[in-house]
């Protein structure tokens, strides 16, 4: 289905616009939790092994997922944010019709897809860009919660990911990269996160992880991580990393227990 059904935000033309959310919802009498999926691809591309096994596993978990194709470069910020803002207004939107509890949505992103679960947490402006609002633009934006897997935290520093800011950004990187640079955002309404990682990640180090959870502490605001020994960056469901595995069932216990 359409992420916007008329005119869409920050549109820029001859780019990549998916403008595409897949719902994988479960027959049920009750309302459950939904799950919102965010590929990673360092806001270059999507990585599909990060998309639709990640929603089926949900679902294998008494769970509903969304997945959604959010823009990526040359678009640039809010472009990606405003697709997930409106995924979730979506979702609540259709929250009876689906057998979806409103309260109970959790976004779930890898990598740069970690980047924007975690925006999507922090951000209370919602990106509407200049259009006329509708029934479903009127919905909170705000997930109750999220899962970040080896996320990207940090665009600009020491150890920021500079590739993910500059496809973020564009032009625009090195005089704003520091306002993109998460931990910064956090407060005392920020809902609670599940976050792992694993310790050799090469690509985005670990302290990516470790600094947004100081914040979180800082914060007060409840958090759960894991830090598993080994295993290269992007390994999505980690069905070959014995330890890394685990992940994915201590993040489904995780929304039954604190969502």
């Amino acid at each position: 289905m359409k992420i916007w059904e008329k005119e869409i935000p920050y549109l820029i033309e001859d780019a990549d616009t998916p403008n595409e959310m897949t719902p994988f919802l479960l027959e049920t009498d009750k309302p459950l939790p939904c799950v919102v999926v965010l590929p990673g691809g360092g806001y270059y591309g999507r990585a599909r092994h990060e998309a639709e096994p990640i929603a089926k596993f949900f679902n294998s978990r008494g769970f509903h997922a969304v997945l959604v194709e959010y823009r990526v470069a040359p678009n640039r910020f809010p472009a990606a944010l405003a697709d997930v803002q409106r995924a979730v207004k979506t979702v609540r939107y259709h929250a009876d019709e689906w057998k979806i509890d409103a309260n109970r949505i959790v976004s779930c992103g890898f990598s740069a897809g970690g980047h924007l679960a975690a925006s999507s947490i922090l951000y209370a402006e919602s990106f509407l860009g200049e259009r006329e609002a509708d029934e479903i633009d009127a919905m909170p934006h705000l997930p109750n919660g999220a899962i970040l897997g080896y996320p990207v935290i940090f665009v600009d520093g020491e150890f920021g990911e500079r590739f993910t800011g500059s496809n973020l950004l564009g032009e625009r990187y090195e005089e704003e990269k520091a306002k993109y640079s998460l931990a910064q955002y956090v407060t005392d309404q920020t809902p609670p996160v599940f976050m792992w990682h694993t310790s050799d990640d090469p690509v985005v180090n670990i302290k990516h992880s470790l600094v947004f959870g100081e914040a979180l502490r800082d914060h007060g605001i409840p958090f759960e991580m894991h830090v598993f020994p080994h295993g290269p960056h992007g390994i999505a469901l980690a069905d070959q990393y014995p330890d890394a595995i685990h992940w994915r069932d201590l993040a489904a216990d995780w929304i039954e227990r604190n969502i």
